[in-house]
C-alpha cells in the first residue's frame, strides 16, 4: 500500500530527515526577516549610520545569493548530510558571533558568513529531501511540509523578532539560532546517510566566479534600487554588468564537459516552469509581506507584535495549502494542476487588497483576512509542487545543482519583489501627493500599496500564463519524453550512460 512503512523496505528514519531539513529550513528563511524588525535597535545599539545599516541585510543576502550554485556542488562533493552538517554548525557560529558584536563591523561579517554557511545548507537539506522520500505520496507530504516551513517562516520571523526586540534584546534575534541549528545537528545523527558524488575533474573555478559575482551583482542592484531608484548610474551598472556577468556564465557551462550548473537542469520544460513560478511568486509575495507590515504599523497604527500576529493567518493559510492540498493531491495530479491555482488564488488576494483606501472600514475582516488566507493558500500549493519538480529525476551532482538553482531562483525573487514593488509603491505616493494637493501621507501611502499589489497581480497571471504555455507544449511527445512524464514527477533520468555525473 502507498505510504505503508511496514515491509516496504524503506528506512524507517526518513522521516527524521524531514524534521531535520524542516528545522534548517526554518533557520534560513526566518534570518531573512527576524533581522529586519531588530535592526534600528541594532543600529542605535552600535552606532551605525544610515547609510552603513543596509549592509546587515544586505551582507547577508549577497553571500548566501552569491554561493548558492557553489553550494548546491559542494553538496554533491562532499555529501549531503555532511555538508547538511557543516551548513548548520557554521551557522550557528556565525550566528553567535553576531549576537555577540560590539562594533557595526562584527556584525556585518558575521551577516556575511551566515550566508556562506546558508548557502551549503539550503542546497544540501533539500537535496537530502529529495533522494530520501522518492515514493510520489510520501514526496508530497514530505515536500507539503517543507513548504508549508518555508512559507511560514517569513511571518514567524517578523513575529519572533518583535517579540524577541521588544521584551528581551535586538541580540536575540541572532541567538536563537544557535539553540535550533544545534538540536537539528543532533537530529542528524538519525539520517540516513549517503555518498559523495565521485567524479574526476577540478571545480568549475571560471563558472563559479562568474556566477557568485553576476548573482551578487543582480541582488545588490536590486538593493540598491530601493534608496537610489532604478534610474540611478549605480543601479544600471551593477544590473547590466551582473548580467553580462550571468550571460558569461551561460556560455561557460555549456562549453565545459563537467559544469557547476548543468543545463540540463533548466532546459527540461516542466522544471523551467517551476523554476519561472516560485521565482515570479516570491516577487509578488516578497512585496505582499514588505507592503502588509507597512499598512498595518503607518496606517493602522499596530505595534510590530501586533502586525506580526496578522500575518500568522497567511502562516496558517499556507499550512493547509502545503499540507493539506497540495501534499495529499501530489502524486494523483500533475503538479501543473496545483501551480497554476495556486498562482490565481494569490493573484485573487492580491485583488482584494487593491481596494483598500484610506477611508475603508473594517479593515481587517473586509480586506485584510481573506488577502492573506487567499495568499497563503496559493503559496502553500505552489510551494511543494515547484520543489519537487525541480529535484525531480535528478541523481548525482545534478541533484545538488538543481536544489540550488531552486534555492537561487527564490533569492532572485525575494529581492527583485521587495525592489521592484517598493519603488512602485513609493512613485505612486509621490505622484498622488503632487497630484492632490491636500492628500495626507497616510492617502498616498495607501495608493502606493494598491498600485504596486495591482502591479503584483499582474505578475502572478503573467506566471500562470508562461506556466501554463511551459506545460502545454511539454505535453508533446519529443526528446524530453511521454507527455506524462514531462509533466509529472518524478521526472526520469535522461543521461547518457557515460555521464560521469550518474
Amino acid at each position: 500500500m502507498v505510504g505503508d512503512t511496514e515491509g516496504s523496505g524503506a528506512d524507517p528514519r526518513r522521516w527524521w530527515t524531514l524534521l531535520v531539513v524542516s528545522a534548517a529550513q526554518l533557520l534560513v528563511v526566518l534570518d531573512g526577516t527576524i533581522v529586519n524588525i531588530a535592526l534600528p535597535s541594532a543600529q542605535q545599539a552600535l552606532g551605525m549610520s544610515d547609510a552603513s545599516r543596509q549592509w546587515v541585510v544586505t551582507a547577508y543576502a549577497l553571500a548566501f545569493g552569491g554561493l548558492l550554485l557553489i553550494g548546491g556542488r559542494v553538496s554533491g562533493a562532499l555529501g549531503h548530510r555532511r555538508t547538511f552538517v557543516v551548513g548548520l554548525v557554521g551557522f550557528a557560529g556565525s550566528s553567535a558571533l553576531g549576537g555577540a558584536a560590539a562594533i557595526p563591523e562584527t556584525l556585518f561579517g558575521a551577516r556575511a558568513l551566515q550566508g556562506v554557511f546558508a548557502a551549503a545548507l539550503a542546497p544540501a537539506g533539500l537535496s537530502l529531501l529529495a533522494t530520501t522520500f522518492t515514493e510520489a505520496r510520501e514526496r508530497g507530504r514530505a515536500f507539503g511540509v517543507f513548504a508549508a516551513v518555508g512559507a511560514a517562516g517569513s511571518a514567524v520571523g517578523l513575529i519572533a523578532g518583535g517579540l524577541l526586540t521588544e521584551y528581551a534584546s535586538w541580540r536575540w534575534c541572532l541567538y536563537v539560532n544557535v539553540p535550533i541549528a544545534l538540536v537539528a545537528v543532533c537530529g542528524t545523527v538519525l539520517v540516513p546517510p549517503d555518498r559523495p558524488v565521485r567524479r574526476g575533474g577540478r571545480l568549475d573555478l571560471p563558472g563559479a566566479l562568474l556566477s557568485a559575482s553576476g548573482f551578487a551583482a543582480v541582488v545588490y542592484a536590486f538593493n540598491e534600487a530601493q534608496p537610489h531608484g532604478w534610474g540611478s548610474v549605480r543601479v544600471l551598472a551593477l544590473l547590466g554588468g551582473g548580467i553580462l556577468l550571468l550571460a558569461g556564465f551561460v556560455v561557460v557551462e555549456v562549453r565545459r564537459s563537467q559544469p557547476l550548473l548543468p543545463m540540463r537542469v533548466l532546459v527540461h520544460r516542466a522544471r523551467a516552469a517551476a523554476f519561472l513560478a516560485i521565482t515570479l511568486m516570491f516577487v509578488a509575495m516578497f512585496g505582499f509581506y514588505l507592503f502588509m507590515s507597512y499598512y498595518t504599523q503607518t496606517v493602522l497604527g499596530y505595534s510590530p507584535v501586533q502586525a506580526g500576529l496578522t500575518l500568522i493567518i497567511n502562516a496558517l493559510a499556507a499550512l493547509v495549502g502545503s499540507t493539506l492540498v497540495a501534499g495529499r493531491l501530489h502524486g494523483r495530479v500533475p503538479p501543473t494542476a496545483l501551480i497554476l491555482p495556486g498562482l490565481l488564488v494569490t493573484a485573487l488576494g492580491m485583488v482584494v487588497l487593491t481596494r483598500l483606501t484610506p477611508d475603508s472600514t473594517h479593515v481587517l475582516p473586509v480586506y485584510l483576512v481573506p488577502a492573506l488566507v487567499l495568499t497563503g493558500l496559493g503559496l502553500g500549493c505552489v510551494m511543494p509542487p515547484t520543489a519537487s519538480l525541480a529535484t525531480a529525476g535528478m541523481r548525482g551532482h545534478d541533484i545538488g545543482a538543481a536544489s540550488a538553482a531552486y534555492n537561487a531562483s527564490q533569492q532572485l525573487g525575494a529581492a527583485l519583489g521587495t525592489a521592484l514593488l517598493n519603488t512602485v509603491a513609493a512613485s505612486a505616493s509621490a505622484a498622488y501627493l503632487a497630484s492632490h494637493g491636500h492628500a495626507t501621507a497616510a492617502a498616498a501611502s495607501v495608493h502606493g500599496y494598491t498600485t504596486a499589489l495591482t502591479v503584483a497581480f499582474g505578475i502572478l497571471l503573467a506566471a500562470a500564463c508562461l506556466v501554463a504555455l511551459l506545460t502545454a507544449t511539454g505535453r508533446r511527445p519529443g526528446k524530453a519524453g511521454t507527455p506524462e512524464r514531462e509533466t509529472s514527477s518524478p521526472v526520469p533520468d535522461r543521461r547518457p550512460e557515460g555521464d560521469p555525473s550518474r
